[in-house]
């Protein structure tokens, strides 16, 4: 019986070692996972310099890594985001007056866009002189999906409703160009994304608007979505500012992040510090980002 019990005090030490071991694995591994910014290159970020040949293709290889590094999960980034794809997205308050195509006001709230995933980067372009971006990316699909407050008129057709609505988006060309302000971190230099504006293409959209009419008439509401989505070119002019902005939030909320996190050194090896760019005693941000001045 002795035996049998210091055997089994034995064992219950034993667990509580391994225990405590797991346990302080798992805060070491926290403390790997979640940094301020990275002071090591990442082994799938290739780097590149911009003042040799071949820096754009170079360029566009090392943003595709990063995006589909997203994809599979940056740490820091899906702490404040979730997953890349789909994503959740801040609420839009959109106003658009004196419009020939529409005149309306809506909230979208609720917004999960998905199709990030599958983003092909075509081109990106630094500028030597102030190093701002000039990208170029292509989703083969995007698709919004939320809640909707809607008042006004689109297409001559009076609207007045809330409720679900999706809109997706076939063969989404983007062209970005990204404003940056450089700033020192821990002898680092980082990108400071301050404005970003986009331009889109497509070659069509869907919809869906439930509960249009405040659901006075459900066949109204199936024939003005038919409507919509047979005139789906007058209704994405009607609609583009709110779809546009919707694109410029996601990619300043996450770009603003990620080159936080990540130094523009790891990106472009011979990118100068703030003082060669700007001089001696440049404004240096607070937390590395400003509201976005687009």
């Amino acid at each position: 019986m002795s035996s049998t019990r210091h055997g089994r005090r034995s064992f219950g030490c034993l667990c509580g070692w391994l225990i405590a071991i797991i346990l302080s694995l798992n805060e070491i591994t926290l403390d790997v996972e979640a940094v301020a910014y990275y002071t090591e290159k990442p082994a799938w970020l290739p780097s590149c310099r911009i003042y040799e040949p071949g820096f754009t293709k170079c360029s566009t290889n090392s943003i595709q890594k990063l995006l589909d590094q997203l994809n599979v999960g940056i740490p820091e980034v899906l702490d404040r985001f979730g997953p890349f794809d789909p994503m959740k997205v801040r609420d839009i308050v959109f106003k658009q007056d004196n419009n020939e195509v529409a005149t309306i006001r809506a909230n979208l709230t609720e917004l999960i866009v998905k199709g990030f995933s599958k983003t092909t980067v075509k081109e990106s372009r630094v500028s030597k002189k102030d190093f701002s971006w000039q990208t170029k990316i292509y989703l083969p699909k995007m698709r919004l999906d939320g809640k909707y407050d809607m008042s006004g008129r689109i297409l001559l057709i009076p609207l007045s409703g809330s409720g679900k609505i999706f809109i997706e988006i076939d063969d989404l060309d983007i062209l970005l160009f990204t404003k940056t302000r450089l700033y020192e971190k821990g002898g680092f230099t980082f990108d400071n994304v301050t404005a970003v504006r986009a331009q889109l293409n497509i070659s069509k959209v869907r919809t869906y608007l439930d509960n249009l009419f405040n659901g006075r008439s459900k066949e109204v509401e199936r024939s003005t979505n038919q409507f919509f989505n047979e005139n789906w070119r007058d209704f994405y002019e009607a609609l583009k500012p709110l779809i546009v902005e919707t694109v410029e939030n996601i990619l300043y909320d996450v770009m603003g992040t990620v080159f936080h996190l990540i130094p523009a050194n790891f990106f472009v090896e011979d990118i100068p510090t703030p003082q060669q760019l700007y001089g001696p005693n440049p404004a240096i941000p607070s937390d590395g980002r400003k509201s976005s001045t687009k």
